[in-house]
């Protein structure tokens, strides 16, 4: 459970834009643009962001992957068994964003593992963090960004850090904007198609 002091309200009206908390949910407001919610996620959410991490995968990657090696992925690899039970795993936080009330994005912050070449300074992993194609360029990915951001802040994190596909041009671009820099890579089977992913990281 997060120190709810990370939720403090932010005193301005909403017209003029902010992020305002409360106890367990974030709002981003910004002008003439569509609200985003961000909420931490329970137990009892578990079902929907297993469903929503299989559909984002799959939207994201069917079309630079083979079928064969995409049903391997999804049935062997990335079961819905398997993400039901990461969400009350040690360590593993949670977000759903909310784009106009509608569930249109996630992401999955990790506290347990690092790197080594991360050394022993303290670090939190952003494992995994998608929206709805449908949502994509309409801020949900900044604001689970700006909020995985907020909690590695709140944790004392020296790092916040993240694997993304080599040939993720777009995602690359995001993460390069928000100050993350390429420090090291890594094999990703999908399938039997051993694919680099980058590791960057960002300074807190």
């Amino acid at each position: 459970m997060m120190n709810s002091s990370v939720f403090t309200a932010l005193k301005m009206p909403p017209e003029a834009g902010g992020i305002f908390h409360d106890i367990n949910t974030y709002y981003y407001f910004r002008p003439n643009m569509n609200q985003v919610q961000i909420r931490i996620a329970g137990p009892a959410d578990a079902a929907v962001i297993a469903d929503l991490s299989r559909k984002t995968f799959y939207d994201s990657f069917a079309a630079d992957n083979s079928k064969e090696n995409m049903d391997h992925f999804l049935n062997l690899q990335f079961t819905r068994e398997s993400l039901i039970a990461e969400v009350t795993a040690p360590g593993n936080i949670f977000l759903l964003a909310y784009l106009d009330k509608t569930l249109a994005g996630y992401a999955r912050l990790q506290d347990n593992s690092q790197p080594a070449e991360l050394g022993h300074e303290t670090a939190i992993e952003i494992v995994r963090i998608y929206s709805e194609q449908a949502a994509i360029g309409k801020g949900v990915g900044k604001a689970l960004m700006e909020t995985s951001v907020s909690i590695a802040r709140e944790k004392k994190k020296e790092w916040i850090w993240l694997g993304v596909w080599e040939h993720n041009q777009r995602a690359i671009g995001f993460y390069t904007k928000w100050g993350f820099r390429k420090f090291g890579e890594h094999i990703f089977m999908v399938g039997d198609d051993p694919q680099t992913d980058w590791w960057m990281k960002k300074k807190l």
